[in-house]
């Protein structure tokens, strides 16, 4: 690493320190726990969580589970990324260090996926057109919601058919990742196993008959 490197290293790892403090003072000051944001975003958190829990389909668990764990994963990264770069802002959050809006990325947002994916699947519906449906709840109604409630400030020209788009691009890629992983699990089951190849051949090739 040259000094040149170094130097520079060290100034963003100063300017984080300095980040963290203003972020952490901001929220002493206007995010605790006496504000009725703290426990608004609190509920946004363990609600949805609570409802999973109790309306969960337990035979498809794990399929859910993961299409759920790709809408938190890709929310979060596009939120942070959002955040980051000075697109939009969370004035109120349950924990201050981390950039982006726990409550929604965590539990809202991936729940009310997981549960409308549940839903298409038990009745046979189609995800894609209810997907976009949600996409579009989220973005021009609990979205706005949202602005008017001071919980998200938006910058540089950002509008709600962009989050919109947003919505689709996170559903549709977690939507593939998981129909594609499915597709490997389906095809494995397709294959016999080496103990089930091994018992053909038994039947077929006797003990006996191969001492002979």
């Amino acid at each position: 690493m040259t000094p040149e490197q170094s130097k520079q290293l060290e100034q963003i790892n100063k300017a984080h320190e300095t980040m963290s403090k203003l972020t952490f003072d901001y929220w002493q000051t206007y995010s605790h726990m006496g504000t009725w944001q703290f426990w608004f975003l609190l509920a946004m958190l363990l609600l949805p969580l609570a409802a999973l829990f109790i309306l969960l389909d337990r035979k498809r668990a794990l399929l859910i589970g993961f299409f759920g764990f790709n809408v938190h994963v890709w929310f979060q990264y596009i939120d942070t990324l959002g955040v980051t770069r000075g697109l939009w802002n969370y004035p109120y959050k349950i924990v201050p260090v981390l950039p982006s809006s726990v409550a929604l990325d965590t539990s809202f947002v991936p729940v009310v996926f997981m549960l409308l994916y549940q839903w298409t699947i038990n009745r046979k519906k189609n995800f894609y057109l209810f997907g976009i449906g949600l996409c579009f709840v989220f973005s021009f109604l609990v979205k706005p919601a949202l602005v008017s409630f001071g919980l998200i400030q938006m910058y540089k020209g950002v509008n709600f058919f962009h989050f919109f788009l947003l919505y689709i691009a996170i559903m549709l890629v977690s939507k593939w990742i998981t129909s594609l992983f499915l597709h490997f699990q389906i095809e494995a089951g397709k294959q016999p196993s080496p103990s089930r190849r091994s018992f053909k051949l038994r039947r077929w090739f006797p003990a006996g008959e191969k001492a002979r």
